[in-house]
């Protein structure tokens, strides 16, 4: 949960920008790539990512734009995928910084039927990136796409540094 608007800039640019590196790897052909058939594709588990962020910070009274909405049809581009994410987020922070202080946070609001303060719907909206984000590096390798390091270097990118052989 965050305490302090400061802190919770500091974590989603971060993580923002890590998800960023992630959805600029895409591919249009990768976005039908799915894990089994019925579940998420690639593209479905990006627009989620970009999707839920309004979806979730409407329900906190939190004013801004973003692009589609739950349930909104995936985009057949990967380039619009990657813009959507940049611009929602964008979006989403200035309009926590315009609309919101540090006492903002601790305000209780009605989330899934649940009460939950707005920091700690900040601290969910931010695990619900990574934990999606890390879904999509699965479906990344299945699709043939290099997956780029995020907490450090992926497979591919040790195989590049020269300090992992390249398995066939």
């Amino acid at each position: 949960m965050y305490r302090t608007i400061e802190e919770f800039m500091t974590n989603w640019n971060h993580e923002a920008n890590l998800t960023q590196k992630i959805m600029n790897a895409l591919t249009d052909a990768s976005l039908n790539q799915e894990v089994v058939q019925g579940h998420r594709t690639l593209g479905e588990l990006a627009w989620h990512i970009i999707t839920s962020m309004h979806d979730l910070m409407s329900k906190t009274g939190l004013k801004f734009d973003a692009v589609g909405s739950h349930g909104s049809h995936v985009p057949a581009s990967a380039k619009e995928i990657v813009n959507s994410f940049r611009q929602s987020s964008e979006s989403m922070v200035t309009a926590i910084k315009k609309q919101w202080t540090d006492e903002s946070l601790k305000e209780i609001k009605d989330i899934h039927g649940e009460k939950w303060s707005n920091g700690l719907t900040l601290y969910i909206l931010n695990c619900h990136q990574i934990h999606h984000r890390g879904q999509m590096t699965v479906l990344m390798r299945q699709a043939g796409l290099k997956v780029p390091g995020v907490y450090g270097p992926s497979q591919e990118e040790w195989v590049e540094y020269g300090l992992l052989k390249q398995t066939d």
